[in-house]
């Protein structure tokens, strides 16, 4: 018993550290819920055979490199989709809601899908950030280890 308890209090000391980071996006990520943050650079100098590309809001892109610091990311994310039968984005919600410490790994994917699946597939950062995916899952983190320890920062 008193094993559980002290391994606990390491994860969630473990988990403390890697999510603080993210917390300072959380107001902002709230704010900008619903909100499209990329625009396609097409602007004037550009000549007919140039390609347009996407620029990303700057906040964002502090977000994705804290992330990708963080040490949360979990490159197996597709193993948490299939064994947990996550397919969409109602079904990652409804993930993130039910998540508890013990599936802290849930959290972890989702995010991972996100931030990681972005680098190859850009679009899904902004659609993290419009289907409040990000918002979702800094705040359950939150909240799982508000609730184990003292309030976060």
């Amino acid at each position: 018993m008193e094993q559980d308890m002290e391994y606990r209090q390491q994860l969630i000391s473990e988990y403390r550290a890697k999510v603080e980071p993210l917390l300072k996006y959380l107001t902002w990520l709230t704010q900008k819920q619903g909100t499209r943050m990329v625009s396609i650079y097409g602007g004037e100098g550009i000549s007919e055979n140039s390609v347009p590309f996407p620029v990303y809001d700057g906040t964002l892109m502090s977000f994705i490199k804290d992330a990708q610091k963080t040490g949360l990311l979990d490159r197996n994310y597709v193993y948490v989709y299939s064994r947990n039968r996550i397919r969409s984005v109602a079904d990652e919600k409804r993930m993130i809601e039910q998540a508890e410490l013990k599936t802290f790994d849930i959290l972890t994917g989702i995010l991972s899908k996100y931030v990681m699946g972005g680098m190859t597939k850009s679009t899904l950062w902004s659609q993290a950030v419009d289907e409040g995916i990000f918002m979702l899952v800094v705040q359950k983190m939150k909240d799982i280890l508000e609730f184990w320890d003292k309030p976060l920062a």
